[in-house]
């Protein structure tokens, strides 16, 4: 791999820069969650699992292709699975701050799970509510819990222009549909996922990954699945 220094290096992922401009994402087994158990929603690496890192990106490889096919532009240039590693366009990430932290993932829920039902017990019906695939944004800070932030908040502090988010939250609800619809062909039913969005010259598209590390999926007998379980419905 001729690569530059490493340039950051994440829970779930390190980034190389590439002599053509181009960044070099290493997929590793390091997984999140606390108190011992795994949560890919967990902001802490408490372990490794063998074999994760290259799961997440065969995964990723596969729902970028279904993007691909539907005309969803993403920033994948190349996927090396032997390397459990892809070559992606560098993107700036939406949400991003002047001193380049922070960044914005994209929610997107088909019915009332995990936190949205511990802010919203009150008021939901059941976890079956049909949630008409309903849009989050959150802020990616560990130290703050990656606090939900609502529109007019990123609007008025200038952190996205209001046309951006409208597209990223219409592409948003795209890639759960074709999500939704590829894991419902297999018996399986999607709860709800996050994506992150970036700008490529200029361009809106979907960046970083998509694979079980980022999505709660359910078989029919109601049953949350494990990543490797939702690997292996798919991939083999």
């Amino acid at each position: 791999m001729n690569t530059s220094k490493k340039i950051y290096s994440g829970k779930t992922k390190d980034l190389f820069a590439l002599p053509n401009g181009n960044i070099f994402l290493v997929f590793k087994d390091d997984v999140t969650g606390a108190d011992g158990v795994i949560d890919p929603g967990a902001n802490s690496v408490i372990g490794k699992v063998e074999g994760k890192g290259n799961k997440s990106l065969a995964m990723t490889d596969y729902f970028f292709k279904c993007l691909h096919a539907a005309g969803i532009p993403t920033h994948l240039v190349h996927v090396d699975l032997e390397k459990g590693a892809m070559e992606v366009r560098r993107a700036e990430p939406l949400g991003k701050d002047v001193s380049g932290s922070g960044g914005f993932e994209f929610v997107c829920r088909t019915r009332p799970w995990g936190s949205f039902i511990r802010r919203y017990q009150k008021y939901i019906q059941d976890t079956g509510q049909d949630l008409a695939y309903l849009v989050e944004v959150t802020v990616k800070d560990d130290e703050r819990g990656d606090p939900l932030i609502n529109d007019d908040t990123i609007i008025a502090l200038g952190l996205l222009k209001p046309s951006h988010l409208e597209q990223a939250k219409t592409i948003t609800r795209h890639v759960c549909r074709i999500v939704e619809a590829d894991l419902r062909n297999k018996g399986l039913t999607l709860i709800d996922m996050k994506i992150e969005i970036g700008l490529v010259d200029g361009e809106i598209v979907v960046i970083d990954e998509i694979s079980a590390d980022a999505m709660r999926v359910m078989d029919d007998t109601g049953t949350v699945l494990d990543h490797g379980t939702v690997y292996a419905r798919l991939i083999r």
